[in-house]
């Protein structure tokens, strides 16, 4: 019993030197994001929205583009 009348005071200072630690690093910013902005636009997974589906081209079935073609009928 008389181990935790040190450990828990241990664990307290050390929790709160962490938290203090922390919050100092992230004030200089240590944690700041400088890759992701740079790299965003190369992600395939981005979507970037052009418009209203007013101006957007025919679509077929799938969902694909068609061509513009005088030949081609909508789908």
């Amino acid at each position: 019993m008389s181990a935790f009348y040190l450990m828990v005071p241990v664990s307290v200072l050390l929790a709160a030197g962490f938290l203090i630690l922390f919050l100092k690093l992230n004030d200089w910013g240590h944690f700041d994001d400088t890759t992701s902005p740079s790299v965003r636009m190369l992600d395939d997974k981005t979507f970037i929205d052009l418009g209203s589906k007013q101006n957007a081209a025919p679509t077929s079935k799938t969902g694909y583009s068609a061509p513009h073609d005088e030949n081609t009928k909508n789908q």
